[in-house]
């Protein structure tokens, strides 16, 4: 494993006793990455493929001829279909390498499902709704679990000058 030099935990050491330059939690110089972090990124990702799948879907729609109200309405609406899954995307592969960043993006994401969850359980859709509900609180609750915490807290950004 090659040393990262914009991980501070590897350029310090960590709390737990492992030596300077290893990964924090790591033992034998190997970062263990928290099952929770991949259960995460998975139900992450699986949105981003379900908003891409919806893109493609309008998109096609929208080249069919379909009625809208709005061409540009519409138009603007697969750009924000495209622009969020893409984001998701980011969030599910960034949070896998155990960056920090990508936690409040996961969890802002979970929060938007489970907004939309609920309206579609009650609405008259119970299994799509129960299908956006129940990975949405998997993942707000194993988000919240200290070893997914410990594990993604990798800062980005520049090294430091000195």
């Amino acid at each position: 494993m090659s040393r990262d030099p914009e991980d501070p935990s590897e350029a310090a050491g960590n709390r737990d006793g492992d030596p300077a330059g290893a990964p924090a939690g790591a033992s034998g110089g190997t970062a263990l990455r928290p099952a929770g972090i991949l259960v995460i990124s998975v139900v992450v990702a699986l949105e981003a493929a379900a908003l891409l799948v919806a893109a493609v879907w309008y998109g096609s729609q929208l080249l069919s001829g379909a009625p809208v109200l709005s061409f540009w309405g519409a138009v603007f609406t697969l750009g924000l279909l495209l622009a969020f899954s893409a984001w998701l995307f980011a969030v599910a592969v960034y949070l896998f390498r155990g960056y920090r960043w990508p936690r409040a993006g996961a969890l802002v994401a979970q929060l938007f499902t489970l907004t939309i969850g609920f309206p579609t359980m009650t609405g008259g859709y119970p299994w799509a709704g129960l299908a956006m509900l129940l990975p949405a609180v998997v993942a707000i609750v194993v988000l919240f679990d200290k070893r997914v915490i410990a594990f993604a807290s990798r800062a980005g950004g520049a090294p430091p000058a000195l």
